[in-house]
């Protein structure tokens, strides 16, 4: 919502804005803390308790005033004295005026008051800064300052906070109001202090009283076992990351490098002792190995508060409360912040489709089915033991976009990866014929899921066109990235789980038998400018029994290191923006173990480890250094096979292309350990070509099948290419050939197009 030009202007009318019920949206400004007046809704009973706090609010208005911080719309309360006029009866307003006049002066005025504009956009399904409505806040009401709690229970018959400040014990001065007729209830109460654990006693329809539950918009929670929510008031962090931010928001994503590099944080590293390294810890060594890795991004897995290490934060309770397994939100903001310093880019994972069943959590909030769906065979999803959020219910869309947003507004978060949006998409996802129903078209697609991940998506780009929003999804669903009026979901990200399902699948193969399962390596370019596409090697992938990443591949040691190798190289000359998890990066021998840390004493141990280190550290700097790389991913002219179909050999030619002739890239893949000499590949160009990189090469661990001289095409056509080279093909390696003088002929010097056959 944008400021009204005029302040002056804003001022006056923001004195007059009266809300339904008659009470005044004021601004004060403690000396301590920077909060709200906010005029407890009242009822008939209490009119003239009502008067005198008006009365009192006018004083204080006319000596006070907010600041307008950070993009968020505050009224600058008038320098000069505003008169307020007591009004003996209620000013009526309808809800469409309301909205009106909402928009017209920017009532962002006050973030933490429950208004009647900002609780319709909550029931609506648009409200997208529902945490600072719900939650726990700081803030002022009567002149006195304490801590405002508000909650969504819609069925509830009751609700009441307990926590430090009561000894947990449920107590009718500490009841909550409920204030509108769809459940939020609020509370004002002095005695809670910042730092106190509270819950929420809810009350069902039926008068029965369950488990305390923690607060869904809380943004600080107690380190597990516990698992209170604590009331806490942000810091005013000084981000310095305005370089990064200010580049990130100019460029087009889709041509630009993206390496991301998985992470989950509580396994990255652990101290001697087995315990958590802090945030504070984790930005003492990852923001620095990270760049010299020559890594784009990092993706956290993730973050959210959860009770179960072994769930990796994928079954969440606190979707508002970074996890306090290594500290507090302040140390996750240190961490971004230096990672945007060192121009690493951060990418959170983030799971709306479903929740953990821990009776503490948002499992029947209110008692009945709340965040989940009302009908059990939707709300229950048997595969993980969780709850699929009811993605059709405003109130959970407000919930869910908010907090989309909140990562990005608050912690500065450059993407969001969305977890299993297929479980999300497909009403019959998991299950049985017989255990589901289908829409009302016939068919099973979850027609209110698709209209929710459109509005997320949309309500993400209006407000940070260049985030990331990267979809796992891993079926055929047609426009996963394609704008939403475009009829697509809107995403501009898919991950390509069919290329890294069939390439997995091949490089496991004996090479005398590749040549039968030849497709495998090839077919997904057949479809891969169906979509923007990302290719994984995520977390999935090395664990419950599938191996480490080195150990998939075929044969003994010196095979498995030289696959590694060569599949590395192929893919990141594939199509395609890339992601691999920790650990890959020095080919960790065992599976990735949750509550460990990484292999690091490999790395010391063993000279092969120490090789596939600066392997891929080079190679992502190759990657990095190179637009033919990354420029054209996602556009047809920067792909092009030379050949696609030597099965028999099991070798592949492509080319690499950016907007410049001058950057192309000629790749070679050699998939069996064999040496070929004096091998003849098509070119585009007349000139010299130099080796710019080689797998096998010795520093890697390779067998040093390289060439150190300067390749000279001739005019010989071959492989459907004007030019042609002879060179030597490394064993069980990919090499990277590229043009270091473009020589013309005839004033021409085209790259053949194989576009069409593709």
């Amino acid at each position: 919502m944008n400021l009204l030009e005029n302040e002056a202007d804003n001022e006056e009318k923001a004195a007059k804005v009266v809300d339904e019920k008659g009470d005044k949206d004021l601004v004060v400004e403690d000396k301590e803390v920077k909060v709200r007046k906010t005029t407890k809704k009242t009822s008939t009973t209490n009119t003239k308790t009502s008067k005198k706090t008006t009365n009192k609010a006018t004083k204080t208005a006319k000596k006070t005033s907010a600041k307008k911080s950070e993009g968020k719309a505050k009224v600058k309360a008038s320098t000069e004295k505003v008169e307020l006029k007591e009004k003996n009866t209620k000013e009526s307003i309808d809800m469409e005026s309301l909205k009106n006049a909402t928009r017209s002066i920017a009532v962002e005025v006050d973030k933490t008051k429950l208004t009647n504009f900002n609780e319709y956009l909550f029931h609506q399904g648009k409200n997208y800064e529902a945490y600072n409505i719900l939650g726990s806040h700081k803030t002022i009401e009567n002149d006195e300052v304490g801590i405002q709690f508000a909650t969504w229970a819609p069925n509830a018959r009751a609700v009441y906070v307990v926590g430090d400040f009561n000894n947990f014990e449920v107590k009718d001065e500490y009841k909550l109001e409920r204030i509108t007729d769809n459940g939020i209830w609020k509370g004002f109460f002095k005695e809670p202090q910042i730092g106190q654990k509270y819950k929420y006693c809810i009350i069902d329809a039926n008068g029965k009283q369950g488990e305390f539950k923690a607060d869904p918009y809380a943004i600080q929670s107690e380190l597990r076992p516990g698992n209170a929510s604590i009331i806490y008031e942000a810091e005013d962090f000084k981000w310095t990351d305005t370089e990064w931010i200010s580049m990130r928001d100019k460029v087009n994503v889709l041509e630009q490098p993206l390496n991301i590099y998985e992470i989950h944080l509580g396994s990255w590293k652990r101290k001697e002792n087995g315990d958590f390294l802090s945030y504070e810890e984790i930005c003492e060594e990852l923001p620095s190995y990270i760049k010299e890795m020559g890594y784009t991004h990092i993706e956290i897995m993730p973050l959210v508060e959860h009770p179960l290490d072994a769930s990796w934060g994928y079954q969440g309770t606190g979707y508002y409360s970074p996890t306090s397994r290594y500290g507090n939100l302040e140390g996750l903001k240190k961490l971004i912040n230096r990672l945007h310093e060192e121009n690493i880019g951060v990418i959170m994972d983030w799971a709306p489709g479903h929740f953990c069943k821990d009776a503490h959590g948002l499992y029947k909030f209110d008692g009945t089915p709340t965040y989940e769906y009302q009908e059990e065979w939707r709300a229950e999803n048997k595969g993980w033991g969780t709850c699929n959020f009811d993605l059709g219910r405003p109130e959970v869309k407000s919930f869910l976009i908010s907090n989309a947003l909140y990562w990005l507004r608050e912690f500065h978060v450059d993407g969001l990866r969305v977890d299993a949006v297929s479980s999300i998409l497909y009403l019959d996802y998991s299950r049985q014929p017989g255990e589901w129903v289908p829409n009302k078209f016939g068919g099973n697609g979850n027609l209110e899921a698709i209209d929710f991940l459109k509005q997320l998506n949309e309500a993400v780009f209006n407000e940070y066109p260049t985030t990331l929003m990267i979809a796992e999804e891993s079926t055929a669903w047609p426009n996963v990235t394609k704008p939403a009026i475009n009829d697509g979901l809107g995403f501009n990200m898919k991950w390509n789980m069919g290329w890294m399902n069939d390439t997995l699948e091949y490089v496991e193969i004996d090479p005398k038998y590749r040549k039968h399962n030849h497709r495998n390596i090839t077919f997904a370019m057949m479809y891969n400018y169906a979509e923007n596409y990302l290719l994984p090697l995520s977390h999935d992938e090395v664990v419950h029994g599938k191996k480490s990443l080195v150990e998939k591949m075929w044969g003994d040691e010196w095979n498995k290191y030289a696959g590694l190798r060569a599949f590395m190289g192929y893919m990141m000359g594939h199509p395609g923006k890339k992601l691999s998890f920790m650990g890959c990066e020095f080919a960790q021998g065992i599976e990735w173990r949750e509550y460990e840390g990484l292999e690091w004493n490999l790395i010391n141990d063993n000279e092969i480890n120490r090789q596939t280190q600066l392997f891929f550290k080079d190679l992502n700097h190759l990657y990095l250094d190179n637009k033919a790389f990354w420029e054209l991913d996602h556009n047809y002219k920067g792909f092009n096979w030379i050949e696609a179909d030597n099965n028999e050999q099991s070798i592949l030619i492509f080319t690499r292309r950016s907007r410049d002739d001058e950057d192309t890239l000629v790749f070679v893949v050699n998939f069996t350990p064999i040496v070929y000499y004096d091998y003849q590949i098509g070119v585009p160009f007349l000139g010299e070509y130099e080796e710019l990189f080689n797998t096998d090469d010795a520093k890697y661990g390779g067998s040093g099948q390289t060439m150190d001289t300067l390749l000279v095409a001739e005019k010989a056509p071959f492989h459907n290419q004007p030019y042609s080279l002879k060179i030597k093909v490394p064993p069980m390696a990919t090499l990277v050939l590229k043009i270091k003088d473009i020589k013309k002929e005839n004033n021409k010097n085209l790259l053949i197009d194989n576009s069409e056959q593709q």
